[in-house]
């Protein structure tokens, strides 16, 4: 049933990529369950396109995640595509190294993917049917300078989608793991670090989705960021940080200057 669904629950809908799936799946007929701590957007959406319901939540709050989800199902029907797609990003300078940081966004970035797995998940299973998406990064496929509390959540990400890729089959559940690069959403307004090969939220959803109704496992893109992230990936570390010393961060910090 790829690309049929008719309930899909998405998690960061008020702003970015969130946001464009969830106009782009009213308009195409799925009733879109959208979910974020920002009540208001999340209201306005609803009120900019017809099939959009408000479901305010934070990701954190398993309880609430539960809570949510059952309210969804019961007022709306059972979720055929969740995706899970929340997250927070920000830069930790080991010279100050920052534990509350690392904390927020493992807590929003990955523990909030958990507690919607856990809410959603025993639902699919019950029913043998369902698609799942896992929102993580490129910024997730290897360590880079100023990364160390944003790239660990998604690398931790990737890694859970292939887990649940490799379980999830014989229920009849899908799994997708999407790894954009560089995206124009309030997260990265505030980066004052380069954006190379900057794409806007309303392709990243067009991508994203054409990927999901092909049932893709792995949506990544775009193409020159995807293919530097697998190249570096695969590199022995001496290669890699040789690299990382000489060349890539010699060029970020140009670029910056």
């Amino acid at each position: 049933m790829a690309g049929e669904w008719r309930v899909a629950w998405i998690t960061g809908a008020s702003t970015g990529i969130g946001r464009e799936m969830a106009l782009r799946l009213a308009r195409s007929g799925v009733a879109v369950a959208a979910s974020a701590r920002n009540a208001e957007a999340l209201r306005a959406l609803a009120g900019e396109q017809a099939g959009i319901a408000a479901y305010p939540v934070d990701v954190t709050d398993e309880p609430a995640m539960m809570r949510a989800v059952a309210a969804i199902e019961a007022e709306t029907g059972p979720i055929d595509l969740a995706i899970l797609n929340a997250g927070l990003g920000a830069p930790l300078n080991p010279q100050r190294f920052d534990t509350a940081t690392v904390r927020k966004l493992v807590e929003t970035n990955y523990m909030g993917v958990v507690h919607g797995l856990a809410a959603v998940l025993p639902r699919m299973i019950e029913r043998g049917r369902g698609h799942i998406a896992l929102n993580a990064s490129i910024a997730g496929y290897r360590g880079m300078a100023r990364m160390g509390a944003y790239a660990p959540t998604k690398a931790a990400l990737i890694s859970l989608a292939e887990c649940l890729r490799a379980e999830l089959d014989r229920y009849g559940i899908r799994v997708s793991l999407i790894n954009p690069g560089y995206v124009d959403t309030p997260l990265n307004r505030e980066s004052r670090a380069p954006l190379p090969f900057l794409i806007t939220a309303d392709i990243a959803a067009d991508r994203i989705l054409a990927g999901l109704r092909r049932e893709k496992f792995e949506i990544a893109f775009p193409s020159q960021t995807l293919w530097l992230g697998k190249t570096l990936r695969v590199l022995p570390y001496p290669v890699y940080f040789w690299l990382l010393r000489n060349v890539l961060q010699r060029r970020r910090a140009s670029r910056s200057q």
